[in-house]
């Protein structure tokens, strides 16, 4: 654990991107599992789940899937989770031990863009969902297509507001609705059981993919869906593990919260998604338009405070803290956790969510699935120098310098973000060469695993600090 404040270049600190004090480790193992438990439970893991059903698999090919995805995840995450309950230092400061002090920042707008598409996304569902339920309350405003608009912004700005009054109100939040939205889901799963006649017409319909070769098609893909799901977390994860009362807190809190939450709230959206076959004749893969078939009011609005609940927590959790630390990481003098909050919020807007989310299609394939090709580079070089190079060993200190052990080349290193670009290449190149559009089917994995191994043979022979050892590379 390191005290602060260390020695620090103005250009490389600032309040929130320094080590966190013991005074501020406040986070134990329940505040690890309400986190997962909180940002697993809302609507995109929902639409993730029962995309599955919607692709041709039955429930347990489905459930299988992303328990198997979300374990995968789970590694890197507890991997890069270790240096944040380590040294309490956030992503963009812990970068900069493999990309340099100036080069982290390529990583760090990397995984901030990303997060501002999804603040964008959550903000348009959380818009939907109120605009929903608001038609069902009053049932006139279905025809004022200014309604959604409204409802939108409106949510928006109620993250702004939580944003503003920063990461502790997180905490409190998360703590307070995860059972609350535990119970609600599992209200809504009864309600549909009920509904569908039981859970033998609900999960017994065999699955689409009649072959082998069939499910295989689909599986690999889905499968590299559900580990980009979370590949912004995997990398970002110190920015929430800084604040952990012990190691064990924040990797005992994980391993439970994120594999039985995600396969948990799954397990709802697949079911619920099932019963619609039953009760209305369709698949609907959407909560939004699925509560949207029921007119009791107070159906709507219970589940209009569930869904709001839900999705403010994942958003604020997911897709905000990390890239307002990204933004600050780049001008620490001038941008603060709040300006890079407020900076994440109308880069969501710019991003038009509305046409991210315009299909099922653009959402898996495009989405989920193209992002992860960038973010799964980031995440092997930061592992493979930890680990495999520095054997968890860093200089905080040096971390908040220029022309310090972490400088490199006038404070680039040049190995990572060949490393990066290589991985990133590979990963995407069946995008536009159909001929190796597998290496698309496999993005994350692609980029991750052959960043690493380039980012260890372009570092062989460089002598790392670990230790007492002094011997650094300067270009």
């Amino acid at each position: 654990m390191i005290d602060v404040p260390v020695p620090h270049d103005s250009r490389l600190y600032n309040d929130d991107l320094a080590p966190t004090t013991p005074a501020q480790r406040t986070w134990g193992t329940y505040n690890y599992i309400a986190l997962w438990f909180s940002m697993s439970m809302e609507v995109t893991t929902y639409m993730l789940a029962s995309s599955l059903i919607a692709g041709g698999m039955n429930w347990y090919q489905a459930v299988g899937t992303i328990l198997l995805g979300n374990l995968i995840v789970l590694i890197p995450m507890l991997l890069n989770a270790h240096a944040g309950a380590k040294y309490g230092i956030p992503f963009p400061v812990f970068v900069r031990a493999s990309f340099g002090t100036r080069g982290a920042n390529i990583p760090a707008v990397l995984r901030a863009v990303v997060a501002c598409g999804w603040f964008g996304i959550q903000s348009w569902i959380g818009g939907q969902s109120i605009s929903a339920m608001v038609n069902v309350l009053w049932p006139a405003t279905a025809a004022m297509p200014s309604v959604i608009w409204i409802c939108f912004l409106g949510f928006w700005l109620l993250n702004m507001v939580v944003v503003w009054r920063g990461v502790e109100s997180i905490r409190f939040l998360q703590s307070f609705s995860a059972p609350f939205l535990l119970v609600m889901s599992l209200a809504l799963m009864a309600y549909m059981t009920n509904k569908a006649g039981g859970f033998g017409p609900m999960l017994s319909a065999p699955s689409k993919l009649a072959t082998t070769g069939a499910f295989l098609h689909f599986f690999f893909p889905m499968l590299t869906a559900m580990v980009g799901y979370w590949a912004t977390l995997s990398l970002n994860i110190p920015d929430f593990t800084r604040y952990a009362k012990s190691q064990d807190s924040q990797i005992f809190g994980q391993a439970f919260g994120l594999p039985v939450a995600m396969t948990l709230y799954s397990f709802i959206g697949i079911a619920c998604t099932s019963a619609s076959t039953v009760v209305f004749g369709e698949a609907i893969w959407s909560p939004i338009t699925l509560l949207g078939r029921f007119h009791q009011p107070w159906i709507a609005f219970i589940a209009l405070i569930s869904i709001l609940t839900a999705t403010l927590n994942v958003n604020i959790g997911a897709n905000v803290v990390s890239p307002s630390n990204d933004f600050s990481n780049l001008a620490p003098k001038y941008i603060s956790f709040r300006t890079g909050g407020l900076i994440t919020g109308f880069l969501g807007l710019a991003m038009m969510p509305w046409k991210l989310m315009a299909s099922f299609g653009n959402y898996i394939f495009g989405w989920l699935v193209g992002y992860s090709g960038l973010l799964g580079p980031v995440a092997g070089i930061m592992v493979a120098d930890y680990f495999l190079l520095r054997h968890r060993h860093l200089e905080v200190a040096e971390l908040y310098k220029r022309n310090g052990l972490y400088e490199y080349g006038s404070g680039f290193n040049w190995r990572a973000i060949v490393a990066l670009v290589v991985g990133v290449f590979c990963a995407l190149i069946g995008v536009f060469v159909p001929r190796v559009h597998f290496l698309y089917d496999y993005a994350w994995f692609v980029g991750f695993f052959l960043s690493a191994g380039v980012y260890v043979v372009l570092m062989r022979g460089t002598e790392v600090r670990v230790g007492d050892k002094k011997a650094y590379p300067r270009g």
